[in-house]
């Protein structure tokens, strides 16, 4: 933390320059499931299926690649409404992956944590949530955050509700409110923002995911369709970040400093 930085903020470095080849926190919007299965004229649980995989390797090339945090969204407040046999098929997945590969994640010293709504889940999801967490709590490798049940507006919400209660129950002073602390309330408090955010499929769109903490991301739209999204494509959408200049606001100076704000 530098220099009168604040808990919960992010750092804007004065420099202007290049981003960093590897940044430190990665979150990807695994999209493109259903189309690829429908070009082939397989159902869509085999696209899920086939997601899954792709899944699996994405894990294991963002710590080979020197990733410290890769959040995946990996279920919306918004995927309860698909239909309920689709529904059942994913949160079946989820529970598969969690079984067949917490072993693995936790022998190779990734720690995982879930993010996103938990008060409405069922009970053994809820376990299954908790005892992931608790199996790596204590891990010191890459942090894999599974965003799940996850709803970016939801989360702010949430967060608002607990200051408010807090403030009419002269916890804490109403003016005393600011972004440091609304930070450490959030799903995702003392990870680092994410630098980069990779959407599959060739979509354009964020679909409320990481509102707050992507205010200052650079933003990666691939075609590629996620069960295709192998180590190539990945090292192809890091190349795309390292290229970027990342001004946080100012302006390039002569001198290499940023100045003013935008």
């Amino acid at each position: 933390m530098s220099a009168g930085q604040r808990p919960g903020q992010a750092a804007h470095p004065a420099q202007v320059a290049p981003a960093q080849v590897a940044p430190a926190h990665v979150a990807i919007i695994m999209d493109g499931n259903g189309r690829w299965a429908q070009l082939r004229g397989l159902p869509r649980q085999e696209g899920h299926r086939r997601g899954l995989e792709a899944l699996r390797g994405t894990v294991r090339n963002a710590g080979e690649l020197g990733i410290r945090v890769l959040t995946l969204y990996s279920f919306s407040t918004e995927n309860w409404r698909r239909p309920a046999t689709e529904v059942s098929f994913l949160l079946g997945l989820l529970k598969r992956f969690v079984e067949k590969d917490l072993g693995e994640l936790h022998a190779a010293g990734v720690r995982v944590r879930v993010i996103g709504g938990r008060d409405d889940l069922a009970p053994d999801l809820r376990r299954m949530v908790e005892h992931a967490e608790a199996v790596t709590r204590d891990n010191d490798g890459m942090t894999l955050v599974v965003a799940f049940n996850y709803g970016s507006r939801d989360e702010i919400v949430r967060v608002a509700r607990q200051l408010a209660t807090d403030a009419a129950a002269g916890r804490i002073e109403a003016t005393a409110i600011d972004e440091a602390m609304l930070a450490l309330r959030l799903d995702t408090a003392g990870l680092p923002d994410p630098e980069l955010v990779i959407r599959t499929s060739g979509e354009t769109r964020i679909s409320n995911f990481l509102l707050w903490q992507a205010a200052y991301a650079e933003f990666v739209f691939t075609p590629v369709l996620w069960p295709d999204f192998d180590r190539a494509a990945f090292e192809a959408a890091l190349a795309e970040y390292g290229r970027r200049e990342r001004r946080f606001g100012g302006l390039a100076e002569p001198s290499g400093r940023a100045a003013g704000a935008a």
